[in-house]
């Protein structure tokens, strides 16, 4: 289509149909958010800069859609494609009830298994972490701080009786930030236990920890090496497996509930088309 049929569709109302207009904000606003995390690692000047660009981000979006969302006329072809078939009858489309692609499990626990597994292991962590903090003879501050310290490199920074002792502005930012944590990693043993039914409390106790301390391991000495100086890996690998049997326990304590995976992909994808039906059960019956 030329750009001179293109004007005449766009002056013709009945040439055509108004659709949601292109935006770019969204792409805006996910990149101001990466680099505002990016700061917390970096410089508070990145963070700023990713502040005002996913501020600006969210702003335009808005406006886009509120309050009342932005269309564009998109020109449409006045020709109507005519169906025609040769067949006489409806063609069947056979279901087979056992195939399956992949082994997924039928039962799975529910969002709150999830949540109450990670803030129960949220306290197992909390008190081995406390405990390692009176052991090294830091103060049970010292481990709180050095969580707050992951997220602002300056305060891994200071003297070791600095970080040991109480600061309040400290403590109210680590206390949201363990348990947001633990409770996002509490929702993917919901949903991950279920893969290894007959040993939770081996996969979330022992192999998810084992893994990502290997992955904060490998990139917190090039990320904050002044943090990874400090940290006492062997604690900080037995607070993460503490944290991953408790967990693991308690959601495995949770009632399960069923999923759709034993029934049709065509019936999980809510697929509706004349002809189909089941032939386990024989006739026309169509879900």
């Amino acid at each position: 289509m030329t750009a001179e049929s293109l004007d005449q569709a766009s002056e013709d109302p009945k040439k055509t149909i108004e659709a949601p207009a292109s935006t770019s904000w969204p792409i805006a606003l996910a990149f101001g958010i990466t680099l505002l995390f990016a700061g917390l690692v970096t410089s508070q000047a990145v963070s700023l800069l990713g502040a005002v660009i996913a501020i600006s981000g969210a702003v335009g979006w808005f406006r886009d859609v509120l309050p009342h969302e932005r269309h564009e006329p998109v020109p449409v072809l006045a020709e109507v494609a005519g169906v025609t078939t040769t067949r006489r009858e409806v063609g069947q489309m056979k279901i087979a009830a056992e195939a399956r692609r992949a082994w997924l499990p039928l039962e799975t626990y529910p969002i709150s298994a999830g949540v109450k597994g990670g803030l129960a292991g949220s306290v197992a962590m909390a008190a081995l972490a406390m405990l390692y903090g009176i052991v090294s003879g830091n103060g049970i501050w010292y481990p709180i701080n050095l969580l707050a310290a992951g997220f602002f490199p300056a305060a891994a920074t200071s003297s070791t009786a600095e970080i040991a002792a109480f600061h309040l502005r400290v403590f109210l930012i680590a206390v949201p930030i363990h348990l947001i944590t633990s409770t996002l990693v509490g929702l993917l043993y919901g949903a991950m236990l279920p893969m290894l039914p007959r040993r939770p409390v081996l996969l979330g106790g022992f192999i998810a920890p084992i893994l990502w301390s290997g992955l904060i391991y490998s990139i917190l000495g090039i990320v904050n090496p002044v943090l990874n100086q400090r940290i006492d890996w062997l604690w900080f690998v037995a607070s993460q497996v503490g944290f991953g049997i408790v967990a693991g326990i308690v959601v495995s304590w949770q009632g399960r509930i069923r999923t759709l995976q034993p029934m049709p992909l065509a019936f999980r994808v809510g697929l509706e088309a004349s002809g189909l039906r089941d032939e386990n059960r024989g006739g026309d019956e169509r879900r």
